[in-house]
């Protein structure tokens, strides 16, 4: 077992899923174990990110809007297509963005041929912060998953791109 270290934030890496829930009986199936597995990998790496993006005051999902929104500079988006390309879901986009627009990231307008389409834009600001963050963010990255190897790395992504393809059922 070994740890990475994010900025002041150290975080356990490693360690048996079962010992570190402190779980006596086995578990049910390997799904289950691998659910698991995968919910405490991805807790440990968005402490990572908070801790990262805590300076610049802005959550995961705000981040991810911002980058959301400078990857369609000029037009900017709709709300509707924000929402569909965030990694992680947010029920209220509306919200999220009224926080950015308060904060000069982002300015939304109505679309002139169809006035209930709203489009979200980055501001200069916007794109100012996220520059600022790119190496920072990079490097947090690295000092997570640095320590896999390509092979490895590229695995673990097919892996886990194959269990998004069933959609889920109750």
């Amino acid at each position: 077992m070994h740890n990475i270290r994010c900025n002041e934030y150290i975080i356990p890496m490693g360690q048996n899923i079962q010992m570190e829930i402190k779980q006596r009986k086995p578990f049910a199936t390997k799904e289950e174990e691998l659910f698991l597995n995968i919910l405490r990998t991805s807790d440990q790496l968005m402490r990572g990110l908070a801790e990262v993006l805590k300076p610049a005051d802005l959550s995961a999902t705000q981040y991810n809007v911002l980058r959301i929104l400078r990857g369609a500079v000029p037009d900017g988006l709709a709300c509707g297509e924000i929402s569909d390309r965030m990694v992680t879901r947010d029920p209220d986009i509306t919200r999220l963005l009224d926080r950015l627009e308060k904060r000069g990231l982002v300015a939304r307008s109505r679309e002139k041929t169809d006035r209930r389409v709203v489009t979200a834009r980055i501001s200069e600001a916007g794109l100012e912060l996220l520059k600022k963050m790119d190496d920072t963010v990079t490097r947090m990255h690295k000092s997570q998953l640095g320590h896999l190897d390509l092979k490895a790395l590229d695995s673990l992504i097919k892996l886990l791109e194959q269990a998004r393809e069933k959609p889920a059922s109750p």
